[in-house]
């Protein structure tokens, strides 16, 4: 069996248990949770929780991001979709589309009533960790798969800017490094250049680059979105870059076509 086919059969495996769905629709509803506030929720001892969620992670269906001695737990849909995309979405795609797309909106509605969750999308590169570091940091690396190039010194304090590579300089993006930890950690604040230092708060970017046996596995978690729609667009705006940069790095082109070019129609 091959690397994939075993991914996906942990994933099937992992969401055969009534248990483990629980847990994924507890952290559909509120994403981020420590382990305490899932068993309090589930009414689940600390033990049995512990071995689901490890099968979680372990089938990539759910992540875990350390803060301090805190370990909170993520939804991960990247296997979900790709199930999605393999049985499902092939068969009867512009309906499923159409009522796809008025879930979302309802959804969307939803949430402009309630706290903006925080995004957290991991993915798996065949890259070692410095590789995946100067790919986040390189202007010209940054050019070829994100269409901007992200220029700073990248030490902690200092400016960065996400600018337009049509010669202009126009930065769409603007920040300051928060940590700098190469080739492991990078935390950045995401601000429009528009309104620098305004009194809204700008959100914050964290990458993680951890060695995963002979890859590198990337976490990126966006915090303090404005709002909903914030949270929609960088829900798209991500995967479509990290595509990218994956390509990239693996094979030394990036795709042929840009994913954020591609409408939902067509991708």
């Amino acid at each position: 069996m091959n690397p994939e086919a075993r991914a996906m059969d942990s994933v099937f495996k992992a969401l055969a248990d009534p248990t483990r769905r629980l847990l994924l629709d507890r952290l559909r509803e509120h994403n981020g949770q420590t382990l305490r506030e899932l068993c309090e929720r589930l009414d689940m001892a600390r033990q049995s929780a512990t071995q689901h969620l490890d099968i979680l992670v372990r089938a990539n269906l759910v992540t875990v991001v350390r803060r301090g001695r805190e370990r909170f737990h993520y939804l991960n849909p990247v296997p979900i979709q790709e199930i999605d995309e393999r049985w499902i979405s092939g068969f009867d795609k512009p309906r499923l589309q159409m009522i796809s797309a008025i879930k979302n909106q309802a959804e969307e509605y939803a949430m402009t009533t309630e706290t903006v969750p925080n995004y957290v999308y991991v993915t798996y590169i065949r890259a070692n960790a410095e590789q995946v570091w100067k790919a986040l940091t390189d202007a010209d690396l940054t050019a070829r798969y994100w269409g901007h190039s992200n220029v700073s010194d990248w030490q902690a304090g200092s400016a960065w800017e996400h600018q337009r590579v049509d010669g202009s300089g126009i930065a769409d993006v603007v920040g300051q490094v928060i940590e700098a930890e190469p080739p492991t950690r990078l935390v950045m604040t995401f601000e429009d250049p528009a309104n620098p230092g305004s009194s809204a708060e700008p959100s914050v970017v964290t990458f993680v680059v951890e060695p995963h046996q002979d890859i590198v596995r990337l976490t990126v978690t966006h915090e303090k979105l404005a709002n909903a729609q914030a949270f929609a667009d960088i829900s798209d705006g991500w995967p479509a870059v990290l595509a990218n940069l994956k390509s990239l790095l693996e094979t030394g082109e990036v795709l042929p076509q840009a994913p954020w070019e591609m409408s939902r129609v067509d991708a």
